[in-house]
């Protein structure tokens, strides 16, 4: 017999390395789940090429996938890691060792990124280990059972003799194949269920019932939106409220196990649990958030009341030394924002270790059980979720989008935006409503203007001021022919400053320019 008689067929061995791939990375996920979630193999490589990649290629994701940039990054690994996978059973179709020593390769990357993971531990290794030893046995198993069995094979003239066999061996390899891919399948789900075992409902309802002590946020009074012409609602529901953050999956703390560090340039080193934060004077401030990344006229804007303990008072009990210039906030997943000591120590600033979002305990996508909320600076420098770490320092280091080139001081910028009329939108001839929503969060808006074509600027009403910290509606009704026309906005803050015309990116501290929407009437 010569050994090429006896190689694998293609699709044998394309099979063979797409299965054992997805095997080693259900075993991966599922003996990482009750240990270190984020140490399960694809998790831990998506972190790391996040942490990794160039500043331009991180802009370009969230410029054009948005919110949707961690998903893609998924099926984007999906989608080599299958390459990879079709091309090691084809390497290895007469002999197994090229296909597993890839296997092997992958597995000691996913060695390195999960000890690379700032909340790594030991026993992370166990994950990407495991899922490494697993995909190489699959592998190897199944290139044996799908290698044709010379041995058995009788002579071509035995009455089709041949012809059997070789449908023995392709029963014998599709039965394998599908006990593996059953296995896989169901170590997935395991891990699944096993990461989500550490359900946070019972958590979140214990806070939901000390809740009850805490103070009630204002009402929101009338005339405080638009939403009939087309705004927002004032408050955004939790359900609704924008997302941006670092975290492939969100870290699940219980509120019993929370636990915060407050060091550094103090006086006094202090280590709180969620019953030391709770049993402190709260307020409940009612806040507008904005990311950087938001576009001209984009949506990662929200607003919510949130309930919590001033910042400023944890600061002045570990008492703050000369020379500190910023609070270094650290996410339970690693993640750092840098705000500036002035702004938390401000007490006309209010910012909160906030622990519940419009009268419910923080979800667990919004940092449960504890996160940081500050007015007036954007997400990346000020509100940092599932908190665990507060380290008083100088500017001399870097949190993590700073160290990625963007600006160490990020307050938020002037800024407008059209709701209706939407883009390319056909309405009638006539009276037509035009509405958005402006903001200067702890500025205040002051004023929006409304431009038709290359018409006058003409002032749109605005809605009730909840706070300089919110944001602010506007509506203007506006007479137009039949025709296409474009409509453009602008605000002025309280300090007088109207928002620039000139565009620029999100990077390094926020977009800026005019928001148009052209539509047609007739």
């Amino acid at each position: 017999m010569s050994t090429s008689s006896a190689m694998v067929s293609r699709p044998a061995a394309a099979v063979s390395g797409v299965l054992a791939a997805g095997s080693a990375l259900a075993a991966g996920h599922l003996v990482a789940a009750p240990l270190q979630p984020s140490a399960s193999p694809l998790l831990a490589v998506g972190n790391s090429v996040i942490d990794l990649a160039p500043q331009p290629v991180k802009e370009f994701a969230i410029r054009t996938f948005g919110t949707a940039d961690k998903p893609v990054l998924l099926a984007g690994m999906g989608l080599v890691i299958l390459v990879l996978a079709v091309l090691a059973g084809l390497l290895s179709r007469r002999d197994p060792t090229p296909g597993s020593v890839l296997i092997a390769v992958f597995g000691l990357l996913g060695c390195v990124a999960a000890l690379s993971r700032p909340d790594s531990a030991i026993t992370g290794l166990l994950a990407p280990i495991a899922a490494g030893l697993v995909g190489v046995l699959v592998f190897r198993w199944l290139l044996a059972r799908g290698r044709p069995d010379q041995h058995t094979a009788p002579p071509l003239a035995e009455s089709g003799g041949r012809t059997s066999v070789v449908r023995a061996d392709r029963r014998r390899f599709l039965s394998s194949s599908a006990v593996v891919a059953v296995g896989a399948g169901l170590a997935a789900a395991g891990g699944t269920v096993l990461g989500r075992s550490a359900d946070l409902s019972a958590s979140r309802q214990r806070v939901a019932d000390a809740l009850a002590t805490a103070p009630p946020a204002p009402p929101v009074p009338a005339g405080a939106d638009f939403a009939p012409a087309g705004t927002p609602t004032f408050i955004t529901p939790n359900a609704e409220f924008y997302r941006i953050d670092t975290a492939l999956i969100v870290p699940r703390l219980r509120a019993e196990d929370w636990r915060l560090r407050v060091h550094g340039m103090v006086e006094r080193e202090l280590t709180l649990s969620f019953a030391d934060l709770l049993s402190r004077p709260a307020l409940t401030r009612t806040i507008t958030l904005a990311c950087v990344s938001n576009p001209v006229g984009g949506d990662l804007i929200s607003t919510a009341s949130f309930a919590g303990v001033p910042v400023r008072d944890l600061l002045a009990q570990a008492g703050v030394r000369p020379g500190a210039q910023q609070v270094i906030s650290t996410s339970s997943d690693g993640f750092t924002a840098g705000t500036p000591v002035d702004v938390l120590l401000d007490p006309g600033r209010d910012a909160l270790l906030a622990y519940a979002m419009n009268g419910e305990p923080l979800p667990a996508e919004h940092g449960f059980p504890v996160r940081m909320v500050t007015p007036g600076l954007y997400g990346y420098v000020s509100a940092t979720k599932w908190l665990v770490d507060l380290e008083v320092t100088t500017f001399d280091r870097p949190a993590y989008w700073v160290r990625r080139g963007w600006s160490q001081q990020a307050p938020v910028k002037t800024q407008s935006r059209i709701d209706r009329p939407r883009a390319r939108a056909a309405l009638p001839a006539g009276t037509v409503t035009v509405a958005g929503i402006a903001w200067a969060q702890h500025t205040g808006v002051d004023q929006v203007e409304v431009r038709v074509d290359d018409g006058p600027w003409q002032p749109a009403r605005l809605s009730t001021e909840v706070s300089a910290d919110t944001w602010r509606m506007w509506r203007v009704d506006v007479e137009l022919a039949a025709g296409e026309h474009t409509v453009t906005c602008r605000a002025t803050d309280r300090s007088g400053r109207t928002q620039t015309e000139q565009p620029a990116d999100p990077a390094p501290d926020g977009a800026t320019g005019w928001h148009s929407v052209s539509f047609t009437t007739g």
